[in-house]
């Protein structure tokens, strides 16, 4: 072998003939703001990261996805929106209300605590905070504030919240008990409970406020799991030897019927866990929603379904195999709905 040459097993590794691409393949383009002669719109930037790969480009598909509409009947895709509850939290919360407000979505799924922390923020003292992921746990807890990440929330708003929940509790418990046995009778669900609520709080800056003017229903399996389940709890100190009763089932056959009957059924899930499969098993009745956006930080080597990307949700029928799916870990959310337009 010649000594000014490499090693003809080296050479043919590195210098490895590529084959043709397949005819149609769409090249990496990069996005010149040059080219554009003028201020550049948020249009401009989303159609740019199309085919600017990595997450840039499932993020331009997501909109793509959230964008759909019949191309016969301009009839939009029905969009189960879940979302956990620190995400009502923080500051993401405005746009979730702007999607409420403005019917974009058909049903929502959330967490006990994206109930009621979007009804605290709306009470007098219901102000959440910056803070810090590093912030003591035992220092917040003896100046009464509790950590949700980077954020505290003051245990006033609590008390604020019980103040104002526990008289509509009072109130529902005495139509429960007025209706029976009349045709008026009440059988109150979680989505009816957060319905009423909505109601009561007659806010424009609350997320269920408009969900209830707009008649958009809002699920939550896990009411009791959060402030509201507490305050449902004492209230059966208040109110025994009566008790408020809330029916589950009822629900589950409201948000699977929704699912059903949607010509075009679309998911859209921030976070993982009971809102991501609650809404993923609600189209497993129709064999699957036809797009799904996730949008989370899990990883699925757990095995949990809090990480799980869209194609294991293919295996049990709850997306179609043909569907439009985008599994994303960043804080895309405000973006794709920008991005979206009307």
């Amino acid at each position: 072998m010649a000594q000014d040459a490499p090693p003809p097993q080296a050479a043919d590794a590195v210098l490895m003939k590529s084959d043709a691409m397949p005819e149609g393949s769409q090249p990496v383009q990069e996005l010149d703001f040059n080219m554009l002669k003028r201020p550049i719109t948020a249009e401009d930037l989303f159609l740019g990261m199309r085919h600017m790969g990595f997450q840039a480009s499932s993020m331009a598909e997501a909109i793509r996805i959230r964008s759909w509409k019949d191309p016969e009947s301009s009839e939009k895709t029905t969009i189960f929106l879940g979302y956990t509850s620190n995400l009502i939290s923080s500051g993401l919360r405005g746009t979730l209300r702007w999607l409420a407000q403005h019917r974009h979505i058909s049903a929502i799924v959330t967490t006990a605590g994206g109930v009621e922390e979007d009804f605290i923020k709306c009470l007098g003292s219901g102000t959440t905070y910056m803070s810090s992921f590093s912030a003591p746990g035992a220092d917040l807890r003896k100046r009464g504030l509790n950590r949700i990440g980077n954020l505290v929330v003051p245990n006033d708003n609590y008390c604020a919240f019980e103040d104002w929940v526990i008289p509509i509790l009072d109130k529902m418990l005495e139509e429960q008990e007025a209706g029976k046995g009349t045709d008026q009778e009440i059988n109150w669900t979680p989505s009816k409970v957060i319905h009423r609520l909505g109601k009561e709080i007659n806010d424009e800056r609350s997320v269920y406020y408009w969900a209830w003017k707009n008649d958009i229903p809002v699920f939550c399996p896990a009411l009791t799991d959060g402030s509201l389940g507490d305050m449902l709890y004492f209230h059966t100190f208040k109110a025994s030897p009566l008790q408020l009763k809330i029916d589950i089932v009822e629900d589950i056959r409201r948000i699977n019927t929704i699912a059903v009957r949607a010509k075009r059924a679309g998911m859209i899930i921030l976070g993982g866990g009971v809102v991501k499969h609650h809404i993923a098993n609600a189209c497993l009745m129709r064999n699957g929603a036809e797009s799904a956006v996730y949008i989370n930080t899990a990883q699925e080597f757990d095995g949990s379904d809090a990480g799980a990307r869209p194609d294991e949700a293919v295996s049990w029928g709850k997306i179609k195999a043909d569907a439009d799916s985008i599994h994303d870990r960043i804080a895309i959310f405000s973006w794709a709905i920008i991005g979206g337009g009307q």
